[in-house]
């Protein structure tokens, strides 16, 4: 799959979130300012309740700011209607979650082509790109099956090769172990290094330490504000 040219990926520019809870407001972000490069591998750190999931929905297009204004692909999501967020959570955005979200009967290959049978795409051409897809997270031998016959890093795989399949601009992970043991949490992360490797933008949302020490920068959330954003050693994956 090709990847993108340089540039900004994401920009965002005092993005805020409120949410009104009986008579209280909520500010549950105060203010984001957040570049991401087109080839980074950004992790977003912070403890439950920081705003760090607010601040992944913001960017995934699944819930609009408060105020400010946020920018994916250069493009200002502001002025779009419905219709062409959902196309931009479609194919610009590769989703992976904590809990798969995988059809549990439907197989390996048919959730993976899942993306492109909504953006149209042709029998014939969406089954080769979900057989690359799988390839590429070394799961072509096991495209038939259904995700009960699947471990649960196998279908976290599944879930990989369905987010890269529409090769989006940003692959952006929520927890993406969270449902894990230690040694499949692992080889999940190296999997990722060999992305990032490839040239795909991530981003992965997460509370761990030793999961954020993949990337490449480390931006912590604490309050709903940024409290910093550093540039990080990465610790790639045995």
């Amino acid at each position: 799959m090709n990847t993108r040219t340089d540039g900004e990926v994401i920009r965002t520019r005092g993005l805020t979130r409120s949410f009104a809870m009986g008579s209280t407001t909520v500010h549950a972000l105060r203010g984001i300012d957040l570049v991401i490069q087109r080839g980074e591998y950004v992790a977003i750190m912070g403890p439950s309740g920081s705003g760090k999931s607010t601040l992944m929905n913001l960017i995934g297009c699944l819930d609009t700011p408060t105020a400010g204004e946020y920018w994916l692909e250069g493009q200002a999501t502001a002025q779009l209607g419905e219709r062409e967020l959902a196309r931009i959570r479609n194919r610009e955005i590769g989703f992976v979650f904590q809990t798969f979200n995988l059809l549990p009967r439907a197989s390996a290959l048919r959730n993976v082509e899942l993306p492109l049978i909504y953006a149209q795409v042709s029998p014939a051409e969406r089954r080769a790109r979900a057989i690359e897809a799988l390839r590429q997270v070394d799961l072509a031998d096991r495209m038939d099956h259904r995700p009960n016959e699947l471990s649960g890093g196998q279908r976290q795989r599944v879930s990989i090769a369905r987010a890269l399949v529409t090769n989006p601009a940003l692959l952006l992970a929520d927890e993406p172990t969270g449902n894990l043991d230690s040694k499949t949490s692992q080889e999940i992360m190296a999997l990722f290094d060999v992305l990032h490797r490839a040239g795909h933008t991530i981003l992965v949302v997460t509370h761990e330490r030793d999961i954020a020490d993949h990337a490449g920068r480390i931006v912590t959330i604490r309050d709903g504000m940024v409290a910093s954003d550093e540039p990080h050693a990465r610790t790639a994956a045995p």
